[in-house]
């Protein structure tokens, strides 16, 4: 074998197929789209159109509530905050947060903040800033000789309408 002689493997690279460019080509005139009809034309896609019949997405009834206004917290159990104080993963001594959490692998998502729930028992004295908090979880801190700081976090959706609503319009040039 010489350097000249190396080819790709037969059927290794494949042309695209190219419709619509004439008779010999196999796939002229109408393209492999048959005749007429919506599917013919460009820019169509009936996802989920059954020809007329009750399409299956309907057919299924429908279940449960999903809360539109719900609060999206990351819970966080007094066990594992000290498990993580046990593995070395969070200071007991420095404020305990959301980020303080979040960095320690405890809190995943939670765009309105953590809520801390008790089960689990703790026995180290934390200092804890959340933006909420069980009636167990803060009785076991308390006990422990911890402080509470539950904080109101403005969702997102919330500080970009009251940005909107501070910005002053200018008066109209006379």
């Amino acid at each position: 074998m010489k350097l000249n002689e190396i080819r790709d493997n037969k059927g290794a690279r494949k042309s695209r197929v190219r419709v619509g460019r004439g008779i010999g080509s196999g796939l002229g005139k109408t393209a492999g789209r048959g005749q007429k009809g919506q599917k013919s034309r460009s820019g169509v896609s009936v996802f989920g159109f059954e020809g007329g019949q009750m399409p299956l997405h309907m057919r299924i009834p429908k279940r449960g509530f999903n809360n539109i206004f719900a609060k999206d917290h990351a819970e966080v159990n007094v066990g594992a905050i000290q498990k993580a104080i046990d593995a070395g993963k969070l200071n007991a001594t420095g404020l305990i947060d959301h980020e303080a959490l979040k960095g320690a692998g405890l809190a995943r998502g939670g765009k309105d903040g953590v809520r801390i729930l008790g089960k689990g028992e703790l026995k180290a004295k934390l200092n804890v800033k959340v933006a909420g908090i069980s009636a167990g979880a803060r009785k076991a801190i308390e006990d422990a000789g911890g402080a509470v700081e539950v904080i109101e976090v403005v969702p997102a959706a919330d500080k970009a309408k009251a940005k909107k609503n501070s910005v002053k319009k200018r008066p109209a040039a006379a």
